[in-house]
């Protein structure tokens, strides 16, 4: 039997417009080189994010419809809370309008001035909010992670002995939680082994730390767990999902992710007190408890979505379509990280491109090379938002791995599409050796890359 093709039927469209290319040159240097300040109607592909860019199904929109928009406990909260106690089995469930304001909670609350945080790898928004509130984000990601070439089925792996040698010598009141990031975003949407996991839970018990998970992309992980992972095959992806979060004491989540929501996110944790607290500071920020910041019809979309997501022929397409994206990248030539993730595929930008620096960064002078040939818009992930100052010098230290992310939008694009970005990605190889690095002109102190001014150099 010939693969099977998308597990649903198109039952709207959207209509997208090429820009020309004088008008894509236009309007990248209008925007300072910069692709957040180019408009969606000037993007062919959107290959940005797969956060928030979800299309939703016709049960969601139905759920949308009959939406309540009750202040205070609205039917959709309700059905959100017993979705996430039956998917988790974590009984206290906190809203938030999206993943970064669920970590702004946790980490405001949990965080003081000199605390540490482990974690596989912190994502750009995680690291952040841990900084701001006076943190040190530790990545303990396994080694094998750093090596973009190398076949390792789960190289989102944390390392356990990095972890307990930090325990040991950590005094506890220092770290107040411990993460685990579910893919690994930032080093190429890795999964993590459910004995990884385990391990993890274990360690953390032991020393009598918190242990949380970024879960935005929950369901991701636990398929390839089911594939990959040895006596996992013959279990169902919901009951692999219920034992991962049976380890944690909590967890944050972007639902813009594995939600299959275009907003909404949320808290959950087992320690009602901490649930408490969190529900005292959501009111400042959020709104109240039943709403965190969302709709409510956006509530019982996503309560809709967190079932969809666990659906087994939908992950089974969603991860072979990323695979076979990411072999037709590397019958091209052009190094990715090796195995392919869940949510994209992750372009060795500095593999691609030796001749730009690390701090002249490739992966950002790829991105712009990608939407001056063929209106593609994706992003980096290297020396723009990772690098980090060394605190004796004051220079800059380049990130581990310098990556241009295509992420695929869940239930979004077609093959066609992805075989556009293939036949655009094969000029941007014939003209690899005239790309220009870049430098930054204006950068904001945190998260410069949304904001940031470039200059391309000559």
């Amino acid at each position: 039997m010939s693969k099977l093709p998308e597990p649903w039927r198109v039952k709207m469209i959207e209509r997208v417009r090429l820009p020309s290319r004088d008008e894509r040159e236009a309007l990248v240097r209008a925007g300072a080189f910069n692709l957040f300040r180019v408009p969606s109607e000037h993007v062919f592909i959107d290959l940005f994010t797969d956060s928030g860019t979800s299309a939703m199904s016709d049960a969601q929109w139905g759920a949308l419809i009959q939406g309540d928009e009750a202040y205070a406990g609205a039917r959709g909260y309700h059905r959100l809370e017993r979705t996430v106690q039956e998917i988790t089995g974590l009984p206290h469930m906190i809203p938030t309008h999206q993943g970064r304001a669920a970590e702004n909670l946790l980490f405001s609350t949990l965080i003081k001035p000199g605390a540490i945080v482990p974690n596989n790898t912190h994502f750009d928004t995680t690291r952040a909010h841990i900084e701001v509130n006076g943190g040190t984000p530790l990545d303990l990601v396994i080694a094998e992670s750093r090596q973009p070439s190398l076949q390792h089925p789960f190289k989102g792996n944390i390392d356990l002995e990095r972890l307990a040698a930090l325990f040991r010598s950590t005094p506890r009141s220092q770290i107040p939680l411990a993460m685990l990031t579910l893919t690994n975003n930032a080093g190429g949407g890795q999964p993590v082994a459910l004995a990884n996991i385990r391990g993890m839970a274990e360690l953390c018990r032991e020393h009598e730390i918190p242990f949380f998970l970024d879960a935005s992309r929950f369901a991701e992980n636990a398929w390839f767990i089911k594939q990959r992972e040895p006596g996992q095959q013959d279990r169902s992806v919901a009951e692999i999902a219920r034992e991962i979060f049976g380890y944690v004491d909590g967890c944050t989540m972007s639902a813009k992710k594995d939600g299959l929501v275009n907003i909404g996110g949320f808290v959950a944790c087992r320690d009602g007190e901490l649930a408490e607290m969190l529900r005292a500071r959501l009111i400042l920020f959020e709104g109240f408890p039943t709403y965190g910041g969302m709709a409510g019809r956006d509530l019982d979309a996503l309560a809709v979505g967190l079932h969809e997501v666990l659906d087994e022929d939908y992950l089974r397409f969603r991860i072979g379509q990323v695979a076979t994206f990411a072999e037709q990248i590397e019958a091209l030539g052009i190094p990715t990280i090796r195995p392919a993730g869940g949510h994209a595929v992750y372009v060795d930008a500095g593999a691609f491109l030796p001749h730009i620096p690390p701090l002249q960064f490739p992966g950002h002078a790829l991105t712009l090379a990608l939407y001056r040939e063929g209106g593609i818009r994706a992003s980096d992930i290297g020396s723009v938002g990772f690098s980090r100052r060394d605190p004796g010098t004051g220079e800059w230290i380049p990130a581990p791995l310098e990556l241009m992310r295509l992420a695929v939008p869940r239930r979004v694009y077609t093959a066609s599409h992805l075989e556009y970005v293939i036949d655009v990605l094969r000029a941007v190889c014939d003209r690899a050796d005239g790309i220009k690095g870049f430098r930054i002109v204006r950068s904001a102190p945190v998260l410069r890359q949304f904001t940031a001014d470039f200059e391309e150099l000559t």
